[in-house]
């Protein structure tokens, strides 16, 4: 890697750790931080584990330090930073790949992590091993969608791999398809499902039998129209064959 491209990679790390604490509120419950699994993702497809390891943490020590957060901030990240970048790796850039790697070590390992961590060193008390799993899982399948579209528009683009070259990251190969295009639509419903939950829990009053299956009714809408735009899709690509 020339000099250039690590200054350019310094820089880019830089943005992202500075676009990491600024928007980390968004959506932000105490155990889930959606936009934290965003900046993770992106990070480990452009600069790779050990970078995008370093940008978690240093986003972590930064809100902890000047926001108040609890070492959530860093058994909430670091993991699911550096499983990302490995999972997208391994799997020979497959962003999917990126995005259950942060699902895998936010949602499974940093939960775990997150209990002794909580517990002995905060002080918490009335945790189990497994009582920030539901909560990193909502989070990380939020923040991971809205990666997951972002970087798909990226690759169809072209600007993925460009962007990947700049920053002298690994470039793979990666072919736009329907299916892919279609999966991205589905990524879409948990996001819509999630969103509506939280609407749901903190803004929504009342007790309507109906409220309870808006946010099943939404993804599942999604859900089928990525089906519907698959098969559509699929057919036209097919007859002009």
């Amino acid at each position: 890697m020339t000099e250039n491209k690590k200054l350019i990679k310094l820089i880019f790390m830089a943005m992202m750790i500075a676009i990491g604490v600024v928007i980390s509120p968004i959506l932000r419950v105490e155990g889930m931080c959606p936009m934290a699994h965003l900046i993770n993702v992106t990070c480990a497809v452009f600069i790779g584990p050990f970078h995008s390891l370093a940008c978690a943490a240093l986003i972590g020590i930064i809100r902890m330090i000047f926001m108040g957060i609890p070492p959530l901030a860093l058994t909430g990240a670091i993991f699911g930073a550096f499983f990302s970048g490995l999972f997208y790796r391994l799997s020979k850039g497959k962003i999917l790949f990126a995005v259950l790697g942060e699902i895998f070590g936010t949602g499974i390992v940093g939960a775990i992590v997150s209990y002794p961590v909580m517990t002995y060193i905060w002080g918490r008390d009335g945790l189990t091993w497994f009582f920030y799993v539901p909560s990193f899982v909502a989070g990380t399948l939020i923040g991971g969608s809205i990666a997951f579209i972002l970087l798909k528009q990226l690759n169809k683009l072209g600007q993925l791999n460009k962007i990947q070259e700049l920053l002298g990251s690994r470039v793979y190969e990666s072919a736009n398809d329907v299916s892919k295009d279609a999966l991205a639509i589905a990524f879409t419903a948990p996001i819509a499902y999630m969103a509506a939950l939280v609407i749901e829990n903190n803004l929504i009053s009342g007790s309507s039998p109906f409220i309870p299956y808006i946010k099943v009714i939404i993804a599942a809408a999604i859900l089928i129209f990525a089906l519907i735009y698959y098969i559509i899709k699929n057919a036209k690509r097919l007859r002009h064959k």
